[in-house]
Order: structure tokens, then sequence, then C-alpha cells
């Protein structure tokens, strides 16, 4: 069995591209559920954020084009194989732990994608999606993950996208003293950037959503205003920043409502921040005069304040997510020979409990102590002759001698254990 990871991030492709790839949770989760209809395709995660579209798998050998074909399918499209990349086995492993210790993130250390990939993991396990193999793969990537961000501090001073979409308007109006704000969108990243304003001195939120009760709800929580969908641009004639974070497939912001606004504003300037991923707003409405929009690409120029400092904690990040990796690899050594050792096991287990039987039938007056020591002193027969070939067995992991001692197993034990079976 072989170990795949196939995606691509914001390093790879551009939000146009990225954001084809924006897939609901429950179409991932039905796309899981028919996993078994790809062929040697035996277990799959898959990890999709705003930056990020992946899927881990563990395939058959000769099998891996299947990842490929699921990602295809999953998005309902050909992935142009351009904007990929692919990880096998260690490099895989060592993947998945730089992007759960947030080394693989836009902003380096960021903590939201702990929680995706715990997410992630958690809805192809209830999609009966994982085993043995990606089980143990992500219960070690995310405690490898809480590990980085107990021993260092990666995650001091770093920036989520919201954080750093606050600190780009601040900068760019000079400070949110009296500004006020609107935000299209209810959910946990527009949560996260209305209380990340307030906490930057901003005064006045609006909220908007096609859901006016969730709109309602956010605003209470956070000491602001609902306002209803088809008013937000009424709203927004007196605002000075808006900020779009949604989970519409479409534009909600279009050039002539944003012309339409600027009337009204009398050419008074406008800050739009677009952290949706697809995009909120219509490129096009930048190019408005009196308009500033950034998307979630633009962030990356606010990252760099405090870079220095978080490399040279990621560098320590590194070497605990390197050691991790390992350990876990060496794991994995001794995983692939389970099945054989598992079969070799049961089928000793089931001749000596045959045969005890069939001896204890001629002694009718063993008394239920005699017995019991009977069972215990055939177990330690069976695990005594057992244990120099497991070990043999286990000690080649890894090596050249791998192949010859599975084998061998094979021919001197689990063949014979099938013969004497039949006798």
């Amino acid at each position: 069995m072989h170990l795949k990871v196939l995606g691509l991030n914001h390093r790879t492709a551009p939000i146009e591209i990225r954001e084809k790839f924006s897939v609901s949770k429950e179409a991932i989760r039905r796309g899981l559920e028919n996993l078994d209809g790809y062929d040697g395709l035996s277990e799959a995660v898959i990890l999709s954020t705003c930056n990020r579209s992946e899927i881990y798998a563990v395939t058959a050998e000769g099998c891996e084009e299947s990842v490929y074909q699921f990602l295809n399918d999953l998005i309902g499209g050909v992935v142009d194989k351009n904007f990929l990349y692919e990880f096998d086995d260690e490099t895989c492993t060592e993947h998945l732990f730089e992007v759960a210790a947030g080394l693989d993130s836009l902003i380096l250390g960021e903590g939201q994608i702990l929680s995706q990939v715990k997410e992630a993991y958690s809805v192809a396990k209830s999609a009966a999606a994982t085993s043995t193999i990606l089980n143990t793969l992500f219960h070690r990537a995310i405690a490898a993950g809480k590990r980085v961000r107990t021993e260092t501090k990666i995650a001091y001073n770093s920036v989520s996208v919201s954080s750093a979409a606050v600190a780009l308007a601040e900068k760019n109006l000079g400070g949110f003293t009296d500004k006020s704000a609107l935000i299209f969108g209810a959910g946990k990243m527009a949560q996260l950037t209305a209380q990340h304003l307030l906490s930057h001195g901003l005064k006045k939120i609006f909220v908007a959503n096609h859901h006016l009760e969730r709109a309602e709800d956010m605003a209470a929580k956070i000491g602001g205003q609902a306002v209803a969908w088809e008013d937000a641009f009424t709203s927004a004639a007196h605002v000075d920043i808006i900020i779009t974070s949604t989970g519409a497939p479409h534009y909600v912001v279009k050039p002539w409502q944003t012309q339409q606004l600027m009337t009204r504003r009398e050419g008074r300037g406008i800050f739009f921040i677009d952290i949706a991923v697809p995009r909120d707003v219509d490129p096009e409405v930048g190019k408005i005069k009196g308009v500033t929009l950034y998307n979630i690409d633009d962030l990356e120029s606010v990252v760099e304040k405090n870079l220095q400092a978080r490399q040279r904690e990621a560098q320590l990040a590194k070497k605990i997510v390197a050691e991790d990796a390992a350990a876990l690899m060496e794991r994995f050594k001794y995983l692939k020979f389970q099945p054989l050792m598992a079969n070799l096991s049961e089928r000793a287990e089931q001749i000596r409990a045959r045969e005890l039987r069939k001896f204890s039938s001629k002694l009718p007056d063993l008394t239920s102590d005699e017995q019991k020591i009977l069972e215990q002193m055939t177990r330690r027969i069976v695990r005594k002759l057992l244990r120099m070939p497991m070990m043999k067995l286990n000690a080649s992991a890894g090596t050249d001698a791998e192949n010859f001692y599975t084998q061998a197993v094979k021919a001197l034990f689990t063949d014979e254990v099938n013969l004497f079976a039949q006798n």
C-alpha cells in the first residue's frame, strides 16, 4: 500500500484556480462515502480550506491515478496538473505534519489550520473512509501540531486571515477612530473579523446575511446591528469598510451595485476586503473610482511584519515535525506486517485449540485447575514457537531483507500451517 497526497495551495495556484476547488463539507462526505468505487483507493481524507485543497489517500500498487480521478469527480471537472503537488509515503507524512503545525500556511504559524485538519479527519472517519493507516497518520499529525504550539512560540504575534484583513484596513485608513464597517456573512470567519475590528477600536459594525436571523445572532454577539441583505447597500452608503466573507458560489458584490453606491457617497472613498473563497467581490469593482479592493491574496504583505521572529520559531517547529514524522514512519514499517502476523497467530491458535480439545476428551477426569494449566502451557508453547520468526520479520522492516523474510515466513509457516489445519 502507498500513502499519497495530491493537492494545491496558495503557493501553487492563484485564487481564481483555488476557488474552483471550494467544495462543501456535505459534498466531501458524499464523495468519501463512494470511495470504494475507485480502483485500489482504500482510504482518503479531504482537507479543503481557503488556501488549500488536498486529498490524502492510501492506494494499492499501480492505482495512484485513482486519486487524481477522485479529485476530478469531486470538483466536477478536470484538474490541471500544473497547479498540483504530489508527495508519497515519507514526504506525504512530513507534509501533513507541517500543515498541522502551521508551517505550510499563508500566515506562518496560524492556529486555525489545526482545527481544520481535525475537522477534515472527522468528516472522513464518519464517512468510513479511514482505517489503520490514515487513522494513525492523522492522530499523530494532530498531536504534532499541538506539540509545536506548546513547545514553540510560532503562534505568538501570528495573524489569521481575519486579523490580517483588519490590520490592512487599519493601516490604509490611518486608524479606526470614528470609522464603521459592514460585514457580508455571519460565519466563523466573519465573526473573527468582527472581533478583531472591535479589539482595534472600531465602534460600529453592520452585519448582512441572506438569513436575517443569522445576522441578528452575530450582531447580538458583537454588539453590532443586523441589516437585511436587500438593504445592505443602503447601509454601505455611510460605512468606511466593507468586508465580505460569505460561502456564496458567485459574486455577491457587483460593479453596477458599487457604481450606484459610489454615486450616493458623493466621492467619499470606500475600502473593500474580500476574504472569501470563492471571491465575493467582482474584480471589476476595484477599477471603480474611489474604491480600494483587496482579496485574500493581497494579505501576504501584512504577514511580513513579524516574519523573522516567526521563522526562528519555525526552525524549532520543523525539528519537532521531523522527529515525530520519523517516529511515525518507523511505526509504518511494521504495520504492513500486521496482517501476515495476525494470520499466522490465528491459524496457530486454531491448531492449538483443536488439538487441546482432542487431548482433553481423552482425559475426562481433569480438574478445572488442571485444564487451566494445560491451556496456559499450550499457549506459551505456541508463542515461543512463533516468537523468533516474528522477531526476524520485524527486524527486516525497511531493509533489503524485508521481502526475503516476508516470503520465507509465508512459505515456511503460513502454507505449512494451512496443511496442518487440513489434517
